[in-house]
């Protein structure tokens, strides 16, 4: 519940605190004396709109406080958690407007955003009145509302977790099914490539090892030439080893008969021919060392050629050939299995589909029960508000084909007035008046079913006489028992109702004018209602007929 209220230096109120108790309290005063000042410093406190305007003539900022007392697993409470906000004792929501606009929002002393301000706010308080803009008047809303009279939270999360669910499957089977029809459009493309490819086997590292392995023969063949030429000469026809030989053999012979002249000249030539059969030798067996294969370095060199054109028809570096071919391998799987996997998907999305339908037509049974149930409640509280021949509607209609995680009910609600007339949105068909009491008659059947701490109604008995003004104190000292009920009232008979009393007050000369409010005791709460009953000039009979009041509405 509201707790406490402070405010500093917002419009015509200069210093204000007030406590609140639990129950049904009531604020009243004349006529202009600062109601809607003291509604519209509780709204800024909440996140509502911000405005220069709100601040007090001649003050830099003005400043509103409100406390609030809640369980420990009230919702509110999670939600600072969830923002990493400390959580724990009493909620303090604090917002300071500046007269030059802007705006700084504290919650609980931490620096926050209004939007979240705007979100505790309406977890932690209800503003009804004549021109009510939220829940109970918002189409967009009501559905939540019958979901909550009827008790439907579960069912209502798990329509919304189903449709997820076949949302999922839904989005999975699109793009599944997207790519096996691009993969279709390519097919003839990608196994011709794919059989290309794999004709070719690229290798990963091919490509430097052939480089490599060429560089090494173009270099081979050259040393081949001069190897094979030494060759030739030293054993080839034109070797000088046969006719050095032959000299050598005739010098031996002559060597005897000469040994001081010949003898030097054999050993020589003896030593070269041992030289030229070692030169002969060592040439054989380069050659065989060598074994140089022009065909393999053609090989090579083909090989190379046709990595390399492939690589630029396919727009890839020769490295990347081998991956490309294992993609292409790969997506043909996936093409075949494609439409395998594709039939299942479908099942999948339809399965979910059908789960989906089942749960929204159940939850639709549910809220067609609870939009009667709801209706009769409405109705029940309106002949004591003098709407006996208006009527309550909540007109639900479902479109299987429609779906939503809300399901597949679009829910309104609707009065008519007058019997024989058209039904339509409370906002249109009810004057200011009707709509109050519509308003509060709502409120009351879903009064113990999620509402929110703390009701303010401001002023929703404008323009009713005596009777009618009783119903409706009646009616908030109803809501009170479960929930803290603040109602600014012009009524002496929904004043008299109340636990707590307010008085409303201006004061100040020509110059400066400020608001006040004075919680009253059991004597002044009297009087005051005794000045609602009179007018300005209070008699005897107003001060009897305001305690008969009180003692009544004790009972």
């Amino acid at each position: 519940m509201l707790a406490q209220l402070s405010i500093r230096d917002i419009v015509l109120i200069e210093r204000l605190d007030l406590d609140f108790s639990s129950g049904m309290s009531v604020l009243t005063g004349e006529t202009g004396a600062g109601k809607s000042i003291l509604l519209d410093a509780l709204s800024l406190a909440l996140g509502g709109r911000g405005d220069a305007s709100l601040v007090r003539n001649g003050a830099a900022q003005g400043q509103v406080t409100a406390v609030f007392d809640l369980p420990r697993n009230h919702a509110a409470r999670q939600l600072l958690e969830a923002n990493a906000l400390d959580a724990d004792g009493d909620i303090i929501l604090r917002r300071v407007q500046s007269a030059d606009g802007r705006t700084r929002v504290f919650v609980n002393d931490q620096p926050a955003s209004v939007a979240l301000m705007r979100d505790i706010g309406r977890l932690l308080v209800e503003l009804h009145g004549q021109h009510d803009e939220r829940a109970l008047v918002d189409p967009a809303m009501h559905r939540d509302l019958l979901d909550i009279f009827g008790g439907h939270g579960g069912e209502a999360t798990r329509t919304a977790e189903l449709f997820g669910r076949w949302r999922a499957a839904e989005q999975d089977l699109s793009r599944h099914r997207a790519k096996v029809e691009a993969a279709a459009r390519e097919a003839d493309y990608l196994r011709a490539s794919s059989a290309e490819l794999t004709e070719l086997d690229p290798q990963p590292g091919e490509e430097e090892e052939l480089a490599e392995l060429r560089g090494r023969m173009m270099r081979a063949e050259k040393t081949a030439v001069e190897i094979n030429d030494a060759a030739d000469a030293l054993s080839g026809t034109t070797s000088p080893v046969p006719p050095l030989s032959a000299l050598l053999r005739r010098l031996q012979r002559k060597e005897a008969e000469a040994p001081e002249l010949l003898g030097e000249v054999v050993r020589a030539l003896d030593e070269a021919l041992v030289a030229l059969d070692t030169a002969q030798e060592a040439a054989a067996a380069a050659q065989r060392a060598l074994e140089f294969d022009p065909r393999a370095l053609e090989r090579a060199e083909e090989r190379l050629f046709s990595l390399r054109a492939a690589a630029r028809k396919f727009s890839v570096p020769v490295e990347g050939l081998a991956a490309l071919r294992d993609a292409m391998a790969a997506d043909l799987a996936d093409l075949d299995a494609g439409e395998g996997r594709l039939v299942a998907l479908e099942k999948a999305a339809a399965e979910a589909m059908t789960l989906f339908d089942r749960q929204a037509a159940r939850l639709s049974d549910l809220r067609q029960a609870a939009g009667a149930g709801l209706a009769r409640a409405v109705m029940a509280e309106l002949p004591a508000l003098k709407l006996e021949r208006a009527e309550f509607l909540v007109e639900l209609t479902s479109d299987p084909s429609d779906r939503a995680p809300s399901g597949i009910d679009h829910v309104e609600f609707a009065v008519r007035t007058n019997p024989g007339a058209r039904p339509g949105p409370m906002m249109k068909i009810a004057s200011g008046g009707e709509l109050s009491r519509f308003l509060l008659a709502l409120k009351v059947a879903l009064a113990d079913r999620g509402s929110a701490p703390t009701l303010v109604f401001d002023e929703i008995d404008t323009g009713v006489g005596g009777a009618v003004a009783d119903a409706i104190g009646k009616r908030l000292a109803r809501l009170a028992a479960k929930v803290q009920v603040l109602s600014v009232t012009h009524a002496p008979q929904v004043a008299a109702r109340a636990g707590a009393h307010y008085l409303i007050s201006k004061s100040g000369g020509a110059d400066r004018v400020s608001t006040g409010v004075a919680v009253l005791n059991e004597g002044a709460r009297g009087e005051e209602i005794a000045r609602m009953l009179a007018g300005a000039t209070i008699t005897e009979e107003a001060r009897a007929a305001a305690r008969r009041l009180i003692e009544e509405s004790a009972r």
